[in-house]
């Protein structure tokens, strides 16, 4: 292998290198958000489960009609 092509091969081992560590920093970037995402939504999960049983009890609490109810009588 002369030096000529020696130097070619070189630099496109840096390149490839390159674009590997950048691959690398874009997989930890994207692997941080994610984990950020999963935390956010278990927390979201968290409150709409919170929500939904206030809203069930306060369901159970509100004045509903009862077969006994009638209705006042109409002159």
């Amino acid at each position: 292998m002369s030096v000529g092509e020696s130097k070619v091969w070189q630099a496109r081992l840096d390149e490839l290198e390159t674009r590997l560590a950048f691959q690398d920093d874009t997989i930890q970037s994207l692997n941080d958000a994610l984990g950020q995402q999963q935390i956010l939504l278990e927390k979201m999960r968290r409150s709409l489960e919170l929500i939904a049983k206030r809203q069930a009890e306060m369901v159970t609490l509100m004045p509903g009609e009862s077969s006994d109810d009638q209705p006042p009588p109409h002159y």
